[in-house]
């Protein structure tokens, strides 16, 4: 079977409200489940294929920030 991760999560979140996308990234943070993982990595990808590269600059600057501890 070829399942699409990818489709899946996108089919999923398809027409949520930003209030919906919130909920959702806090609840699998929260959670702590790794298997909730690739759908976070889905919605990073949208938001960074979305993104100025100015705000590729200012994210990739805090993520450095926030691994250097």
């Amino acid at each position: 079977m070829n399942f699409q991760i990818r489709d899946a999560i996108k089919q999923n979140v398809q027409g949520d409200s930003a209030a919906e996308f919130r909920d959702t990234v806090q609840d699998a943070i929260s959670r702590g489940d790794e298997h909730l993982l690739p759908g976070l990595g889905v919605f990073l990808e949208a938001w960074w294929k979305a993104s100025s590269e100015e705000e590729h600059q200012a994210f990739t600057e805090k993520l450095s920030k926030t691994f250097m501890n």
